[in-house]
């Protein structure tokens, strides 16, 4: 049997992830011979865990916060789509050195489109937040052609400067959550308000007989925004369970070749009681 190759999640905190579980019912799923473990790496020693990881043969991290940002001058290159959304949650060893990636993304599309079936073409879709998690998600959204794509922010100054970076990908401009009029057929939750047990602070009347409404956080139990979305009436409403498995057979193919199957993985994590 070959010596299972090393692969790791930094983050802080990071005891509550899911991606060691994750990632260990995809290695036995395609029978690849991995070790994955957590990994709790405080910001002031992110650039030495990132060197002793990879000087001792490991093959692969993802990166979760804090990290996302503060990683991206310790790397040799960048994706396109890690380069865009200006964070990172995988990295790759590569011969030419470390790569970073970007998975967020096409995590949550995978999950709208082929797991849940949302439709996003033609839509108006209402992003909240305007951080790194919006940064991520923002392109892939857009490249799905909705009618137009509104960045609400608590301040506008950044939501402003996502609407200006990425106007060539479609019809996105910026407002501030409290001016924020008009149903939305899509609405997604980016801001660290469910990390924090809080709402973001939403107007009534966004919510429509056909809305979705969907929170990138995950855990055990229904977000305030969850909460918040099924009061106004929306059609469904979910956390980022999905997004979060999605994204990690992302990264488990670019470090391994092998796509695996993320409805069991997701089927086993619903069992245990975590929040779809």
């Amino acid at each position: 049997m070959p010596t299972p190759e090393r692969y790791a999640v930094i983050g802080h905190p990071i005891g509550h992830s899911l991606s060691p579980r994750i990632h260990a019912m995809f290695a036995q799923q395609t029978g690849q011979a991995i070790r994955y473990e957590a990994i709790d790496v405080r910001p002031e020693q992110l650039a030495a865990t990132l060197h002793a990881f990879f000087a001792r043969g490991g093959r692969g991290l993802n990166v979760t916060v804090p990290h996302k940002q503060t990683v991206l001058p310790l790397l040799h290159a960048l994706s396109e789509r890690a380069r865009r959304a200006r964070a990172v949650n995988t990295i790759v060893d590569e011969m030419a050195g470390l790569l970073g990636d970007n998975t967020d993304g096409v995590g949550l599309i995978r999950d709208l489109r082929a797991n849940l079936r949302v439709k996003v073409e033609k839509r108006r879709v209402l992003l909240l937040g305007a951080g790194g998690a919006a940064r991520g998600v923002l392109g892939p959204l857009l490249a799905l052609r909705p009618a137009e794509l509104v960045i609400a922010n608590r301040g506008d100054e950044r939501a402003q400067g996502l609407a200006r970076e990425f106007a060539g990908d479609g019809t996105v401009r910026s407002q501030l959550m409290t001016e924020l009029t008009g149903e939305f057929g899509l609405i997604v939750n980016a801001t660290a308000a469910s990390l924090q047990g809080t709402l973001p602070p939403l107007p009534a009347g966004l919510v429509g007989r056909t809305t979705v409404c969907y929170d990138l956080a995950y855990g055990l139990q229904p977000s305030a925004f969850v909460r918040w979305a099924r009061g106004q009436g929306a059609a469904r409403a979910y956390m980022g369970l999905g997004m979060l498995v999605e994204q990690a057979a992302e990264s488990f193919w670019l470090w391994r070749g092998v796509r695996p199957q993320t409805e069991p993985v997701l089927a086993a994590l619903r069992a245990d009681g975590v929040t779809p």
